[in-house]
């Protein structure tokens, strides 16, 4: 008997998604939903009333004790110590290389107790990079990797509150921007609701036990028929998020993108001490060699990752890190790095596709407001 050493690991709401005949695709180690009805609209669904979305893959450490906070501060760049109870905030680890170990939300509970949740293709990689500076550093805290226990929803969408509080006591509506508050929900309890998501229309990330995902799944579903909710995979998920202009690691930032490169500057604070500091330091200082825009093609061509960004002459200049068509203009977008003189809106670059110079024009971020 062989064993596949290999085997992708199934969310909690696996059997869910192929019920509901959903194209499963591997991502990040996982068997996971690309799209049900399809791509176009999904996508629009969200952006014009609510879908759901089955994130679970993402990680989620718990680190608690008396340097918590010192620890979190020291690995993260964004500035932890002005964070709230009951606040969550965006950032990135840097790593010692001048790079990203990866981008992730950190939750605060209190000054002893945060939840860090990440990216799952980084799940291992981050584990070891923050146990390590952990040690190193002596600090006074414990670590709980809880990823396995956890499932997270993303209720996504300008109607997600309206149907979202018709299943809680908790008035949503006082939870502001990139905060959260934990309570009762559809009949679970202990379930996270946060002000968060990854598709720029609002709306809430749930974080609920995997022993009450799947009846949360239904009673969502269920409670949303009013507003037309349907389930949605990665692909409108990729596509949302690009036309919003928000990083993918792994394509727009990874372990040799500098923060300050990728346009996260508004991430990397500089008044409490972290990795690597002084090298974004100094690249804030001096000037980055190259930026991280957003473009949007004049001629026809869908730009995809690693494809090269030229000149008019033809030399080199970047290359793309995400592209799309895009549903909500129906024209195809773009982001990449290029050299700073051709980082400002109005640029004309070009798009190596196939051996052609496709013309594209810089746009400023983001691409549908």
């Amino acid at each position: 008997m062989s064993i596949e050493l290999n085997a992708l690991k199934q969310t909690a709401l696996y059997d869910k998604h192929v019920s509901l005949g959903a194209k499963m695709v591997p991502f990040a180690g996982y068997d996971m939903p690309l799209q049900y009805t399809g791509l176009a609209p999904e996508h629009h669904a969200v952006r014009n009333s609510v879908g759901m979305f089955d994130v679970s893959h993402m990680g989620e450490f718990s680190v608690k004790g008396n340097d918590a906070e010192a620890l979190v501060s020291w690995i993260c760049s964004n500035s932890i110590l002005k964070m709230v109870d009951m606040q969550a905030q965006y950032n990135c680890m840097p790593n010692n290389e001048g790079g990203i170990v990866d981008d992730l939300i950190v939750y605060r509970w209190s000054a002893k107790d945060y939840t860090l949740v990440v990216n799952a293709s980084n799940i291992a990689k981050d584990w070891d990079w923050i146990m390590t500076q952990k040690e190193s550093k002596g600090f006074d805290c414990e670590l709980e990797d809880q990823s396995d226990d956890i499932s997270l929803l993303a209720v996504q969408g300008p109607n997600a509150l309206k149907l979202l509080q018709k299943l809680t006591d908790i008035d949503l509506s006082a939870i502001e921007f990139y905060h959260f508050d934990a309570g009762s929900l559809g009949g679970c309890d202990d379930v996270v609701i946060s002000n968060t998501g990854y598709t720029g229309s609002g709306g809430f990330e749930i974080y609920v036990w995997n022993t009450d995902a799947n009846t949360l799944w239904d009673v969502i579903m269920e409670a949303g028929k009013e507003f037309d909710i349907i389930p949605c995979g990665l692909a409108s998920r990729d596509t949302l998020r690009l036309e919003k202009g928000y990083c993918l690691y792994g394509n727009d930032i990874n372990d040799t993108t500098s923060p300050i490169e990728a346009g996260l500057g508004w991430i990397t604070k500089f008044d409490e001490p972290f990795v690597n500091q002084a090298h974004h330091q100094n690249i804030k200082t001096n000037g980055a060699r190259r930026k991280l825009v957003g473009f949007e093609m004049v001629e026809r061509g869908i730009p995809r990752q690693h494809y090269e960004l030229v000149d008019a002459n033809g030399n080199v200049i970047g290359e793309v890190t995400s592209g799309t068509q895009s549903p909500t203009l129906d024209k195809a977008i773009g982001m990449g790095y290029v050299t700073p003189e051709f980082a400002k809106p109005g640029s004309e670059i070009y798009v190596q596709v196939r051996n052609k110079s496709i013309k594209a024009v810089v746009a400023k971020l983001p691409f549908v407001v």
